[in-house]
């Protein structure tokens, strides 16, 4: 079962990162404010970034490993900015 790992960015500029096996679902459950608490508290919120994973704990683990990153890294990720990334990992920033 296709599995995915996603990152909304709400209403006060902080990202919420999630995991489903139905992306499209549950985005629409956060807009319609029956999502999470955090993010039913800071509507709207607008998808930024996704990976898709073959199995749920995949991205469940995934979404774990990034709840813990600081903002920068998150928005390097969610550009893609794979260089900048890197140097966020390695603690130079």
């Amino acid at each position: 079962m296709e599995a995915f790992m996603y990152i909304l960015l709400c209403g006060n500029g902080q990202y919420y990162t999630g995991s489903t096996t139905n992306l499209e679902k549950r985005v629409e459950q956060h807009h319609l404010g029956e999502g999470a608490n955090f993010t039913k508290k800071h509507l709207p919120v607008r998808l930024v970034y996704f990976e898709t994973f073959d199995r749920i704990d995949e991205a469940f683990e995934r979404e774990k490993q990034i709840q813990n990153w600081s903002k920068s890294k998150k928005e390097a990720l969610i550009n893609r900015d794979f260089k900048v990334l890197k140097e966020l990992s390695k603690g130079k920033n």
